[in-house]
């Protein structure tokens, strides 16, 4: 009878506390070439490709790295003018970190106006929270591989799970 009891009250907590599992990713764009102007073979859509073929979803971040350029965030219609006169963020660091903090499009140019002319820019569309949930087991190779994964997990959750359960075990056996 007492096992009973505390097999019940077991479950019962466990179900009740939620521990949700948050994934975050920093995408490199560009893989290893980075972000640079695309070779004059590679078609003018190289980077929003590159883009298509990832899941992004509000936490992850873009890491740019280049040498000599500059990449902004602009709105959609300085995206297709390559306008780089009204950024919305500025980095010419050589190696950017940007967070997707937000679900919708995003919209990458290089800072240098032949660059962007030349393919050097990318949208990016960030799922809303809904569609990012069945996110698992959809990356592919490549974005498993070019991804640094963060596995976040609430520390004080798992300490009052890790804590039930040594409890109920205890008073179990």
């Amino acid at each position: 009878m007492v096992s009973t009891t505390a097999l019940l009250l077991l479950l019962t907590i466990l179900s009740s506390l939620h521990l949700p599992t948050v994934f975050s990713f920093e995408f490199q764009v560009g893989e290893i070439e980075g972000w640079v102007v695309p070779h004059s073979n590679a078609t003018t859509l190289y980077y929003n490709h590159w883009a298509s073929e990832k899941r992004f979803q509000i936490g992850d971040s873009l890491r740019f790295r280049y040498k000599k350029d500059s990449v902004m965030v602009v709105d959609e219609v300085d995206y297709k003018k390559c306008n780089s006169t009204h950024p919305i963020f500025f980095s010419n660091t050589g190696n950017t970190v940007y967070q997707l903090d937000e679900s919708g499009p995003y919209y990458f140019i290089s800072g240098v106006a032949e660059h962007c002319h030349k393919g050097q820019k990318m949208i990016v569309k960030v799922m809303t929270p809904e569609a990012s949930s069945s996110r698992s087991g959809s990356t592919s190779s490549s974005t498993s591989a070019s991804s640094a994964a963060t596995l976040s997990l609430g520390a004080s959750k798992l300490l009052l799970f890790q804590f039930v359960l040594s409890t109920v075990a205890a008073y179990l056996f």
